[in-house]
């Protein structure tokens, strides 16, 4: 076999790997990776860069920031041992589904013993057991009153679209006609950020677990600042089962961002749904979606808002890429429309 076979472009890379290219370019960027070059000066990847490529994209994949990465590669012991704490209780979780999964199905096997036939739903649910919240209405303006439903809700869910496509409003509309839900909007930052600090410092409890999330956010890069506590103080009260949250990303720098979403993929399978905005490919990584995530596009055109999977090809792909950019991006034209003199 020719030598120069075992060394690959980088969108053969990305394509052994299952990412993008841009995720490899992002990598380097971090200093995670320094791959090859030619004598033309192309990047090329060998059997010891895929190998390193193929360790981060794992530990992305169980829900690590960059940073955390990072660190993770360079051995940090505090890392690591909160990734295998994290892995655990996911197992252990899995163990109490599967536990309970099991009761049922002993329970639906006695009543079909005695004759009695269980009913589909049950079946279907003790067969395969995911969140049986859902939610169907009407879409407001601007769209024209078109059924939307969502049958079931993942861990966390993104809205996505352009400006002004919809996507507040949808979100509005979610916050009413999901069960014991609620919307945090962008008020959190200006006088609503005054108004978490009261509630945090009258509530010693929920002072204590912003106290301690903040520290571990901190320990992965973020940044604390009013807007982080504010967020954090919806994220941690003891309130509503589901919140919606306008623009996640916003008032947060860049390393926040990827430490606060790395933060909630690790709360495991039985936290509450978050819905949220966003327009952050630090919030919204696409190479990086887990299996119980879940991306709602509001399209340009209004027509109604589309789920949409996230990889290439997919209906919808294209127009959730193209609503994305790096936070720096994202600060510097906040509030931009863009649009042709006529």
């Amino acid at each position: 076999m020719n030598a120069a076979a075992r060394f690959l472009s980088p969108s053969d890379a990305a394509n052994r790997l299952g990412i993008s290219a841009k995720a490899l370019r992002l990598y380097e960027q971090r200093g995670l990776i320094a791959p090859l070059r030619t004598p033309a000066g192309w990047r090329a990847y060998g059997p010891a860069e895929m190998a390193r490529c193929a360790e981060i994209v794992a530990l992305r994949a169980l829900g690590l920031s960059l940073g955390e990465v990072a660190r993770a590669l360079r051995g940090d012991a505090d890392i690591l041992a909160r990734v295998l704490a994290a892995h655990e209780a996911v197992l252990k979780d899995r163990i109490r589904q599967s536990g309970d999964s099991i009761v049922k199905l002993r329970r639906l096997r006695a009543d079909l013993a005695r004759g009695k036939t269980p009913a589909i739903g049950d079946v279907i649910r003790a067969i395969r057991p995911r969140s049986d919240i859902g939610v169907a209405f009407d879409l407001p303006w601007p769209w024209g009153g078109e059924r939307f439903e969502l049958r079931e809700i993942r861990a966390l869910n993104y809205i996505v679209g352009p400006l002004g496509s919809g996507k507040t409003r949808l979100a509005l509309r979610l916050a009413e006609a999901l069960p014991d839900a609620a919307f945090v909007g962008l008020e959190r930052l200006a006088d609503g950020a005054a108004a978490a600090r009261a509630r945090i410092d009258a509530d010693p409890a929920l002072k204590a677990r912003i106290d301690e999330r903040l520290a571990a956010l901190v320990v992965d890069g973020a940044v604390a600042s009013p807007a982080l506590i504010a967020l954090l103080a919806a994220l941690e009260s003891d309130g509503p089962i589901i919140l919606v949250i306008d623009m996640l990303e916003q008032g947060l720098d860049a390393p926040t961002q990827e430490a606060l979403i790395a933060s909630l993929r690790r709360r495991g399978p039985r936290a509450r749904p978050l819905f949220f905005l966003t327009r952050s490919n630090a919030i919204l990584d696409l190479d990086t979606i887990g299996d119980d995530e879940a991306i709602i596009l509001c399209p340009a055109n209004h027509s109604p808002p589309i789920p949409v999977a996230p990889y290439p090809g997919a209906v919808g792909y294209e127009a959730v890429a193209t609503c994305l950019a790096p936070p720096e991006v994202r600060a510097r034209t906040e509030g931009m429309i863009a649009w042709r003199p006529a």
